[in-house]
């Protein structure tokens, strides 16, 4: 069976191809499958996979990039030249190279180059195996599992399912929030950095509870390990007691559990509790949310706590490490996926004393997809403007290494927003100018009718 794969004039389009440097599609591929009497059927899905790809840039980055941008091609007389025109490989996905026996370059009268790419269906059946795109269902992560046990549990709790539980004192709320930071911890094992962890461990729950309006009051830490290594521990806590005093709430004790086998050597766990306070009035709950309401984005600082199970299984096939430059920066990977998460508890509270604020959203797992929609009404999505904000480098690094589509990586990490702001079209402005005479702060969108979230 061979495969034939045209480079097409964007005149002749079928299915578009997107280079990183420009988003509009400028060539076209076409494709044949010409069927050999000792060849097995294979669908243009198994032989080609960005063929069946959904969107028309996200999903075709790789063959745009590999081919498009990659031949180095000379103009001759108003045709090619076809010695110049031989794709280098480099930067092929591990599936489609097996596949292939050989790839010839040649011009043709439409001033395109034309690829022959040969398959046999034992090596099309064992390249199969490594998906072409990754996604964090891939990595482990099952999102949509973890929203139904969510379901599941408000059944038999009602009221849970926000950034943080309310619980009634007076004329006010308690709100309480707990969690960790996932696998964001092999990171710290790895680099030997333990110092900053535990900032993330404080930032993962705070930023939750003051999404209702709450000002966090204490921490409560838990530390796991099967051997208590001291100094190891010390550095942790030290991150914890920074973290707190970001957020300017007291860490009010914690547990230390020591069980031998349970973890591997050097290696611990994590999890926090905050507890704030909010009077019953002033609660941001985002009922009164309507059509028109801005959505105002505050920076985060990489990663952050979330989506690490996918960031290791990128690293992992893109062969670098973590001592390597993050290409185009003068950083290590190490260093900018280590960075801790921002705490965003004093800037947060001083907007809302300051009025405006309708609701807000911590953009943590799920990313924006799942998360924004939680503090809408019925009836009511967002529509996020594309190319408002600076996405930081080490997204685009992660995009383009595990070949991730733009859907799974907005439904995955925070893309460069950690906080998402909902305020009335009358504050926006006077809130975006406050902000940035210290900080930055974008306009990324605004609430529409429907649900979910847009992209425009």
């Amino acid at each position: 069976m061979s495969l034939q794969v045209w480079w097409l004039p964007i005149s002749r389009l079928q299915t578009p191809l997107c280079s990183k440097a420009s988003p509009q599609p400028t060539t076209a591929i076409a494709v044949e499958v010409l069927p050999s009497p000792s060849s097995q059927q294979l669908s243009i899905k198994q032989l080609f996979p960005w063929v069946a790809m959904n969107t028309s840039c996200g999903a075709n980055l790789e063959l745009s990039r590999c081919i498009a941008a990659s031949p180095v091609c000379r103009l001759k007389s108003s045709v090619f030249e076809p010695k110049s025109c031989v794709p280098k490989l480099q930067g092929f996905s591990k599936k489609l190279l097996p596949l292939c026996k050989d790839i010839n370059a040649r011009s043709n009268r439409e001033r395109s180059i034309a690829f022959s790419v040969t398959c046999s269906a034992s090596q099309v059946d064992t390249a199969a195996d490594e998906p072409s795109s990754l996604t964090y269902k891939d990595a482990g992560v099952d999102i949509d599992a973890g929203s139904e046990l969510v379901r599941r549990i408000a059944k038999m709790a009602p009221g849970i399912g926000g950034f943080g539980g309310l619980f009634p004192l007076g004329d006010s709320y308690l709100v309480a929030g707990t969690d960790g930071v996932g696998t964001k911890l092999k990171l710290a094992f790895e680099t030997g950095i333990h110092d900053t962890i535990g900032i993330d461990l404080v930032a993962m729950s705070v930023n939750d509870i003051v999404t209702s309006g709450a000002k966090p009051l204490f921490f409560l830490d838990y530390f796991a390990t099967s051997r208590l290594d001291v100094d190891l521990a010390e550095k942790v806590i030290k991150g914890i007691v920074d973290g707190c005093q970001q957020s300017d709430c007291a860490l009010l004790g914690g547990e230390t559990a020591e069980m031998p086998d349970f973890y591997a050597e050097g290696e611990y766990d994590l999890s926090g509790f905050a507890v704030g306070i909010v009077k019953k009035d002033s609660v941001i709950d985002g009922k009164g949310i309507k059509v028109g309401d801005v959505l105002i984005g505050l920076p985060s600082s990489g990663v952050h706590s979330n989506g690490f199970s996918l960031v290791r299984r990128v690293l992992k096939q893109s062969g670098l490490s973590l001592k390597d430059q993050l290409p185009g920066e003068t950083i290590t990977l190490g260093e900018a996926l280590i960075a801790p998460t921002v705490i965003y508890v004093k800037q947060v509270l001083d907007i809302i004393n300051k009025g405006g604020v309708k609701g807000i959203a911590h953009i943590t797992g799920g990313g924006f997809t799942d998360n924004i929609p939680r503090v809408f009404p019925k009836g009511l999505g967002a529509l996020i403007y594309q190319d408002s904000w600076k996405i930081p480098p080490v997204f685009k690094w992660i995009q383009e290494a595990g070949r991730i589509e733009d859907a799974e990586m907005m439904r995955t990490f925070n893309m460069g927003i950690g906080m998402v702001l909902v305020v009335s079209p009358e504050a926006a402005d006077r809130i975006l100018g406050e902000v940035e005479k210290t900080s930055i702060a974008y306009r990324i969108g605004e609430v529409v009718k429907g649900g979910g979230v847009s992209y425009s």
